[in-house]
């Protein structure tokens, strides 16, 4: 900031010191993350062919930044240009929306985290998993949360891709994707005891979200999130409920090569996925939530982010597997670049990422399943790019 020196002198004189026809020295204006941000997401597409088209949310209230951009196309094929108003399917990203919402029903007393699952699911669902050798009087909505219930994912065989591939219009149903669960494989342990990622779990709790409401799904987690007041105006669930009017085409979304823009969403739909957003919108969510701005207490955050003590790897883990106890409720705790990052991601290449001590925000998507290995590079570059443009 340019300040006016002035200087007094005794006996009420003042001079004013003469610097003739020089001008004040002006500082170099601070550094605009803009164009090394720009930058960033035009070299993931460039680099990667698989990526057809990139956008990137970058919000600092601290620092004062709030930074929107994209490169590639949206759609190739009619040469649409992808920017920041694209909303994408975020698939897995919502369950972080489903936890958020499940735990402000915990606040309201409609739900306790240690109440069996037995008592909120449809009679027709229990007996399904009880026949299967589920203890649904033992398994409890902190198991599903945190992906330590046990319980075998009905997502988890090849078989379950080939299907949607092979029908992508198909309407499947929860019901029917529990009974998928059950008729392909068995528990993997009883609750509490191992840590194995299960979209199945998160149907359930789209399952119990509704019956503790008395709302649909859509609206339960629209309601009780308060998406209005986070500004999520490009933010809904896909066949449940409208796109908002005034919002763009989804952007094209890729398996490889094929486009599947198209599929019928309902395989991904009932809590472990469903919402389309875009960029900006899920940034917004992701950092109200760590803001403090969807809870009424400050300590479920602190729930929230909580998990079992002495976790166990499912025996077959690949390599790649996240370590037991860093999934929490919703959300991945991990170390990036050294910072603690709160995060999750979904399966069609999409991020959110929140750095408590930049204050920083970040939600991304490439639009392409098989490149989700750019994700943690992308991180770390604009984690580096921020901490450089915020330095006195």
């Amino acid at each position: 900031m340019l300040r006016l020196v002035i200087q007094s002198v005794a006996l009420g004189l003042v001079t004013i010191l003469a610097l003739g026809c020089a001008q004040p020295a002006v500082p170099p204006a601070a550094p605009d993350p803009a164009d090394d941000l720009q930058a960033l997401i035009e070299k993931v597409v460039a680099d990667d062919a698989a990526v057809h088209g990139a956008a990137l949310a970058v919000f600092s209230p601290s620092l004062g930044l709030a930074w929107e951009g994209a490169a590639g196309w949206a759609d190739p094929e009619n040469g649409t240009e992808m920017t920041p108003a694209h909303p994408v399917r975020i698939a897995s990203n919502t369950k972080t929306y489903v936890a958020a919402a499940i735990l402000r029903l915990v606040e309201d007393g409609r739900l306790d985290l240690d109440d069996p699952i037995a008592e909120h699911l449809p009679v027709d669902v229990v007996e399904l998993l009880d026949g299967d050798g589920y203890d649904t009087g033992a398994m409890t909505i902190r198991h599903l949360l945190t992906h330590t219930s046990g319980l075998f994912d009905h997502s988890e065989t090849d078989a379950y891709t080939e299907a949607i591939v092979a029908d992508p219009q198909h309407r499947w149903t929860p019901m029917e994707q529990i009974t998928l669960a059950v008729e392909t494989g068995d528990p993997h342990a009883p609750p509490g005891v191992i840590y194995t990622y299960c979209d199945t779990g998160y149907v359930l709790l789209g399952l119990i979200l509704e019956e503790a409401s008395g709302r649909p799904l859509a609206a339960a987690v629209r309601e009780l999130i308060d998406y209005k007041a986070l500004g999520l105006d490009s933010t809904w669930w896909e066949v449940l409920e409208p796109q908002p009017e005034g919002t763009s085409d989804r952007a094209h979304q890729y398996y490889g090569d094929l486009d599947t823009t198209d599929f019928y969403p309902a395989f991904d739909l009932y809590g472990g996925g469903g919402i389309a957003a875009t960029v900006g919108d899920l940034a917004r969510f992701f950092g109200g939530l760590f803001r403090g701005r969807v809870f009424a207490e400050p300590e479920t955050l602190q729930t929230m982010l909580s998990t079992f003590e002495g976790l166990q790897p499912l025996p077959d883990a690949g390599e790649r597997a996240l370590p037991p106890g860093a999934y929490r409720m919703g959300v991945w705790v991990l170390e990036t670049d050294g910072h603690t990052t709160y995060h999750h991601t979904g399966f069609w290449g999409t991020m959110a990422v929140h750095v408590p001590d930049l204050d920083l925000t970040i939600a991304a998507t490439v639009n392409q399943n098989q490149s989700k290995r750019v994700f943690n590079q992308m991180l770390i570059d604009t984690i580096r790019v921020v901490e450089k443009n915020s330095r006195p």
